[in-house]
């Protein structure tokens, strides 16, 4: 069924006349006048082909980096980490001179069981007097997918750094070093303690 205009009754018309007699009738503007002539496109002058220069695809383009840089590699942050033991020991230390008095190793294992293990040995060793000690982390497998989230070669070889510098390791450790290729290389590091006081 279809329904009709509906009609307004006498007090929407009253309304209405209200508001019709505040109206202000908008302003017509004038028409533009377009051109009768049609614009003719520019033609660009012809180019002779000496006056073309040489050039090489791709030769300003900006070089590629590596797939993901985030932040130094721990090779770098530790050549750049000052030497707070005494030097001669320390170079002896890097050259795989120095013995190790206690050894962890920690392959194979998640962050939640290797944190509290690492704390431990550490809080030992400075108590039964030991001076150096070797972390063994691993070199890690890479598992890094090319995704936009990158993934770090060895998450263990990452994290026990940073354990290193937290509460309550830091206040027992004079030095950390990548260990020589003779105790494990880049998958292992070196521990030196502070004497006990």
């Amino acid at each position: 069924m279809k329904r009709g205009k509906r009609q307004l009754n006498p007090e929407e018309q009253e309304l209405w006349a209200r508001v019709t007699e505040t109206a202000i009738p908008m302003k017509l503007h004038k028409k533009v006048k377009f051109a009768e002539e049609p614009v003719k496109a520019r033609v660009p002058d012809p180019v002779s082909p000496r006056s073309i220069k040489s050039f090489k695809m791709g030769e300003r383009a900006a070089s590629k980096t590596a797939k993901h840089n985030l932040s130094p590699s721990l090779e770098q942050q530790f050549a750049k980490s000052h030497v707070a033991m005494d030097k001669k020991a320390f170079t002896r230390l890097k050259q795989g001179k120095l013995s190790p008095e206690g050894r962890l190793d920690l392959h194979g294992m998640t962050l939640d069981q290797a944190h509290p293990r690492l704390n431990r040995f550490i809080l030992d060793a400075h108590a039964q007097g030991k001076r150096l000690v070797l972390v063994i982390t691993g070199k890690g497998k890479s598992r890094d997918d090319g995704g936009p989230i990158p993934t770090r070669l060895g998450v263990l070889r990452h994290q026990v750094p940073q354990w290193f510098q937290q509460h309550p390791l830091k206040p027992l450790i004079l030095q950390v070093s990548q260990a020589s290729l003779k105790h494990g290389g880049s998958g292992a590091y070196y521990v030196y303690l502070r004497r006990i006081r």
